[in-house]
């Protein structure tokens, strides 16, 4: 390593990588994974969720690609701040319901889609569809404890967002409902398109959100606001009630989410280290770690109240998109913003997303 003298070159601070990396092999520069796939270009790592004719839905493959992928960028020194989106219409639509929703009750395993990269070490665990099948049977005994041993992993890897040590910029349009909010509050910076829908509809039936991030982004009050109606907000709303630090028009997002990604990757590494980690102390005291247990059980006793068997059971028999019909449409919400994203917007196959 060459010795460089500090102050004789102008703006020094900003050289990048530091000469610690100086002739030693660069990591990769893209991945591909079964939900999304990486790219880094130039300081920026992109995070992108690939699975658009499904409106990008979760997956049991999708926390474990997203955290490999946010320590991936979080150990780049050329990394300096990472942006996440989604290809196709929207950000993400929510859990991929293929497995409880509609056919939960069948513990064959047959009807799922393709395994993923890691499913030899999940087979026989709490993480194999097939057991979590089993334990959505309504009428049979529901074991808690393996419901939460599931969904606390995927918060895990949804909050490597938040414990990375690099900033995290989320960049939403279309959508981003439900179990792609667990994902997106988790982000140090939210930019959205103005009509972007975003919201937690399952709290009316069949879900809390399992993050237990909305009181921390939003406040008590309005927390409550959109959790006990189940109601969406719009990208602008989401700005003006503090959720996102800007929105703009559609067509404008990309190039706004640039100026903004760019901006902070002309800081030094470790500034933005240390800045993050001097904001998320004050956040981790406020209670997020309690929040998200709480939240994570009382999710799993959503699932298997009387009235979320009737849910289930009314999917299973007439189809996801009838059971959401009847769910929305007291609320005058009906095919339009998140249960049209549901629906036919987000998959074009028949799997479903919550």
């Amino acid at each position: 390593m060459t010795d460089i003298p500090f102050g004789t070159s102008s703006a020094g601070w900003r050289t990048s990588p530091s000469p610690l990396f100086e002739g030693r092999p660069a990591p990769a520069d893209s991945a591909t994974y079964p939900s999304l796939t990486y790219e880094r270009d130039g300081r920026v790592a992109r995070i992108i969720f690939n699975r658009p004719k499904h409106g990008n839905a979760i997956t049991k493959d999708t926390p474990v690609d997203l955290a490999h992928a946010v320590e991936r960028a979080d150990l780049d020194p050329r990394v300096h701040v990472m942006v996440v989106s989604g290809r196709g219409k929207g950000f993400c639509g929510g859990y991929d319901l293929n497995i409880f929703a509609e056919s939960g009750w069948d513990d064959s395993g047959q009807g799922r889609e393709d395994k993923g990269h890691d499913d030899h070490n999940r087979e026989g665990t709490v993480l194999d569809p097939v057991v979590q099948a089993r334990n959505h049977i309504p009428g049979a005994v529901w074991d808690p404890m393996v419901d939460y041993a599931m969904m606390s992993r995927f918060n895990r890897g949804f909050a490597s967002l938040l414990h990375a040590n690099k900033p995290v910029v989320a960049m939403l349009h279309g959508f981003c409902v439900a179990g792609g909010t667990d994902i997106a509050l988790y982000a140090d910076q939210i930019i959205c398109a103005d009509d972007t829908k975003i919201g937690y509809p399952p709290t009316r039936v069949w879900g809390i959100p399992a993050a237990g991030m909305w009181a921390h982004r939003l406040g008590d009050q309005r927390a409550k606001r959109l959790l006990l109606t189940g109601d969406c907000l719009t990208g602008k709303q989401a700005a003006e009630w503090g959720l996102a630090v800007e929105s703009c028009p559609a067509e404008e997002l990309q190039a706004r989410t640039e100026a903004l990604v760019q901006r902070i990757a002309a800081m030094p590494i470790n500034q933005l280290m240390m800045a993050k980690l001097t904001l998320n102390s004050a956040l981790i005291a406020q209670g997020i770690a309690n929040s998200t247990t709480i939240s994570t059980v009382f999710d799993g006793i959503s699932r298997h109240t009387r009235e979320g068997y009737e849910f289930q059971m009314r999917a299973a028999t007439e189809g996801f998109k009838q059971a959401v019909r009847e769910r929305d449409e007291e609320f005058g919400d009906w095919g339009t913003a998140y249960s049209a994203h549901r629906t036919s917007e987000v998959n074009d196959t028949d799997n479903q997303s919550s």
